[in-house]
């Protein structure tokens, strides 16, 4: 095995740092590494595979299609892009979608869209739409999404990035006001921040910014890349404060864990800024990722995966709560997303969980993010809860 290591590090570019496990196969909710020992996958790639590991219907639906036809020019019409867009506009209750690849392009679409409307609807001059975003946040690592980002240490050396991005506190409500005037186009956020560590905003700040959005003319923007899609309980994020927002932004689960796809769903008054050569993507809709895509999303309708994170997730966050131990600050979370904060750093006692067969991933250092495939069972549930209490009650006592 350290030969599979040596041979990937000596090959791949260093801007990543895996932990030394290696994966060779997954079903359901778990995974298995080059060794055969398995685990219960609580990263689930950061929430990719909500519907599970090689989910037997979406492959069927990737095989099937991977035999008539994979790609298609936008230039031309295809037999299933019509019927995917229709599903997931209907799910969203949209009347346009934007299909893209991958998180990142979709925000680089919003952002594009929010600048065009803002000239072309709002009024505001060119070069000078103005957008706010919530620091914490993780938009993804293009120069667009960088740019909403207000972490200095992923900007560095990468300037210069986009200008007039403005950013408030994740729940500050009266410093957004502050920041509003006649050049704002959007507000973009996640609707429980994921990487800055399972962020929750206060009770009814989702609810007021959409308020401000329709006080003042501007685009409210969801980023639901990975909470959308069932992961905290509900189908959207922003269903917890009963809002719709403007644009919604999909990737990940989206295309079951298996082929890349994301999604960027508005009405007619804010798509249709974009006319034809203002936007566009090669892969982007192709009859692969649609096919796959619309099984990915049966999958959670059939299987209601959406019910299933709400009634373990909730057990989940209660049984966390329990634990006795005085290196855990806070556990939050909504359905199957859960962090768990401790008072020193996280990387050690996740080590030790993955040594105890249940995979798990730190972040901002002392954030335990606990996000298992939507499909994981109450036996695994229990084991879950039986490890991480393990291991965080013998090292805080």
């Amino acid at each position: 095995m350290n030969d599979l290591f040596a041979l990937t590090d000596q090959y791949s570019s260093n801007n990543y740092s895996p932990l030394k496990l290696a994966l060779a196969k997954g079903r359901g909710a778990k995974v298995w590494d080059v060794e055969d020992n398995s685990y219960i996958d609580c990263v689930s790639g950061f929430s990719v595979v909500n519907q599970g590991h090689c989910h037997p219907k979406i492959i069927k639906a990737f095989q099937e299609q991977s035999e008539k036809i994979t790609m298609v020019s936008r230039a031309l019409y295809s037999d299933n892009l019509g019927k995917w867009e229709e599903k997931i506009c209907s799910l969203a209750n949209k009347e346009k979608v934007l299909p893209m690849n991958t998180g990142t392009e979709a925000i680089e679409t919003a952002i594009k869209i929010a600048r065009k409307w803002g000239s072309d609807i709002k009024g505001v001059n060119d070069g000078e739409g103005e957008i706010i975003a919530m620091k914490g946040n993780f938009h993804g690592r293009t120069l667009g999404a960088l740019s909403l980002s207000s972490q200095e240490s992923y900007k560095q050396g990468f300037g210069p990035l986009l200008n007039n991005v403005h950013y408030t506190d994740f729940g500050d409500l009266s410093h957004l006001k502050d920041l509003i005037n006649k050049n704002t186009t959007a507000i973009i956020l996640e609707p429980i921040q994921g990487e800055g560590g399972v962020n929750i905003p206060p009770d009814n700040f989702i609810k007021e910014v959409r308020k401000l959005c329709d006080e003042h003319n501007v685009l409210f923007i969801a980023d639901e890349i990975q909470v959308g899609l069932g992961r905290t309980g509900k189908m959207f994020a922003t269903e917890w404060e009963g809002v719709e927002p403007d644009i919604y932004l999909l990737g990940k689960s989206l295309g079951g864990g298996l082929y890349p796809i994301s999604a960027v769903l508005a009405n007619h008054d804010v798509m249709d800024v974009l006319t034809p050569g203002t936007h566009g993507s090669t892969f982007g809709g192709n009859p692969l990722a649609c096919a796959v895509s619309m099984a990915a999303l049966d999958v959670l309708i059939e299987e209601k995966l959406i019910e299933n994170s709400a009634k373990l997730g909730q057990k989940l966050l209660n049984q966390l709560q329990l634990i006795d131990s005085n290196i855990i600050s806070d556990v939050r979370g909504r359905g199957l997303f859960i962090g768990i904060e401790l008072t020193e750093a996280a990387q050690p006692y996740c080590l030790e969980m993955i040594e105890k067969g249940v995979l798990c991933k730190e972040t901002q250092g002392n954030i335990i993010r606990i996000a298992p495939p939507l499909v994981i069972n109450e036996q695994e549930i229990d084991k879950v809860i039986s490890v991480i209490t393990e291991v965080l009650e013998k090292s805080g006592k």
